[in-house]
């Protein structure tokens, strides 16, 4: 399986809100578009129209990988992913693939920071244990990537997008490298934080506005 960039970018924030807002979750169109657009938590940051949403989830469902969920408490159509369905993901296994498709090639230490509202995970070595698990699969999901010149650390890519994509954007990572020593101040995490939380609260908006309409 092999996905477009849109798709992987919808396919993670499906992941995330599942995980980090469950009980918005599945997600109606508009709440998924205003996930998908997130400044905070993605990289890179994208401006997809519904349309661009629209086509990627019905390329996930010919995957199998997303459905429509209809019901008599729903207004609006919602989405949800498949994948613990397919193959049986956990948490911790769906929050560190959400985080890998939403900001690309990542170090274990920065899985661990980022996935912490979505799973929780005690030490470093269990999130390394569980890309590796991905990794091993018969279908691999995840892969090491060999550490670059002037990185101190590996990091790990998700394999939807395809080995070629992987690459690709392990490759623009590469000009963070002068600043990867560098740890985020406390300053700097308590703003992400706020902007995320901010995101987190518009799209809660957006989905109690369809529920009304």
């Amino acid at each position: 399986m092999e996905l477009t960039a849109p798709e992987t970018r919808v396919l993670g924030c499906l992941l995330e809100k599942e995980l980090a807002t469950p009980n918005g979750y599945p997600l109606t169109l508009n709440s998924l578009l205003s996930a998908t657009n997130q400044t905070s938590n993605r990289d890179p940051i994208v401006t997809y129209d519904e349309a661009d949403v629209v086509e990627a989830l019905s390329g996930l469902r010919q995957k199998g990988v997303a459905r429509v969920v209809l019901g008599s408490g729903h207004r609006a159509e919602k989405y949800r992913h498949t994948l613990e369905d397919i193959w049986g993901l956990d948490e911790q296994h769906r929050a560190v693939l959400a985080v890998l498709m939403l900001r690309g090639p990542q170090t274990v230490g920065e899985l661990r920071q980022r996935t912490e509202r979505l799973a929780r995970f005690d030490s470093l070595a269990e999130v390394e244990q569980v890309l590796r698990l991905l990794a091993n699969r018969e279908e691999p999901l995840a892969r090491r990537l060999e550490r670059a010149p002037g990185q101190k650390e590996a990091r790990w890519v998700e394999l939807f997008s395809g080995e070629a994509a992987a690459l690709e954007a392990a490759a623009r990572t590469e000009s963070d490298i002068p600043d990867e020593g560098r740890p985020k101040t406390s300053t700097e995490v308590l703003r992400e934080e706020v902007a995320a939380l901010r995101e987190e609260v518009a799209a809660l908006r957006q989905q109690l506005e369809d529920l009304l309409h």
